[in-house]
């Protein structure tokens, strides 16, 4: 089940767009790990563009709001990381 709820979760975060730069955050690589346990809770560690982004609290909080509303999630916890940090060469193709 765990496998997934983080696919479903991960999904979901298609949803949640960068404001700057108009693609979504797991598009953008952004997105560096979802970890879900049997009991729904999920673990999310994610990035910014930059060190001290302006919309990090933003992002944070879009992307815990989005992964909640998946069914059967029952908490979210995302952690914010800059090791690795972001590169560009991160960015699916379109």
């Amino acid at each position: 089940m765990s496998v997934n709820l983080e696919r479903l979760v991960e999904i979901a975060l298609r949803d949640v767009l960068d404001p700057e730069m108009g693609r979504s955050v797991v598009d953008l690589g952004l997105i560096y790990a979802i970890r879900a346990t049997p009991d729904g809770a999920i673990a999310i560690t994610m990035t910014t563009t930059t060190r001290g982004c302006p919309l990090a609290g933003f992002l944070k909080e879009a992307v815990a709001m989005a992964a909640g509303a998946v069914e059967g999630v029952t908490d979210v916890v995302v952690t914010l990381t800059y090791e690795p940090a972001w590169e560009p060469a991160m960015v699916a193709a379109e």
